[in-house]
């Protein structure tokens, strides 16, 4: 069995990502609708943008996946909110619990990364969910708003890229120690 990175992204800050990892790690990448059996890997390095809440295309990779007590998992999630804060994060991973199972979730290295975003890029469908989280996220009160909300509405309808290549260091080293 062999190594895989696996990404799913929409607009592709998580494939820059997954492609330097690839990159840093001489390991195959992938995106998750490419994947035709993900139990033909016993690495597992899945990257994945924050859309809506969840992890674009994690459930639908790492659900078919099969005796995972022999497997290396490295899961990464790539979205707007600033991972070193706290409440962001466990937002994040009680998002993750419902898209995948106790035990890939317990056997997982889990690591957060921060994307970007380019208003102008986004399809209808994802502009117009924007705008409708924004309408009701600027009627918070402010000292209701969470980091995640405030960074929401500071970067509304512009393009941010948060991209920092440096955080993949962690993950390099997690993998260094799996081999």
């Amino acid at each position: 069995m062999s190594k895989i990175i696996v990404f799913g992204s929409c607009y592709g800050t998580t494939q820059k990502y997954a492609e330097e990892l690839a990159a840093r790690s001489v390991i195959d990448v992938k995106s998750y609708k490419e994947i035709k059996n993900i139990n033909d890997y016993q690495t597992i390095i899945y990257l994945g943008g924050l859309y809506a809440g969840g992890v674009e295309g994690m459930k639908r990779t790492l659900k078919p996946l099969t005796d995972i007590a022999g497997r290396n998992i490295i899961i990464a999630t790539v979205g707007l909110a600033d991972p070193n804060d706290q409440k962001n994060v466990e937002t994040i991973r009680n998002k993750m619990k419902s898209q995948i199972s106790p035990e890939i979730y317990a056997k997982a290295h889990i690591f957060h990364l921060r994307g970007g975003i380019d208003y102008s890029a986004l399809s209808l469908v994802h502009k117009t969910m924007m705008k409708m989280v924004y309408n009701k996220a600027v009627r918070i009160p402010e000292e209701e708003k969470t980091a995640e909300i405030r960074a929401m509405i500071e970067t509304y309808n512009t393009c941010v890229d948060f991209v920092d290549f440096k955080s993949l260091e962690p993950i390099v080293e997690c993998l260094e120690e799996m081999t």
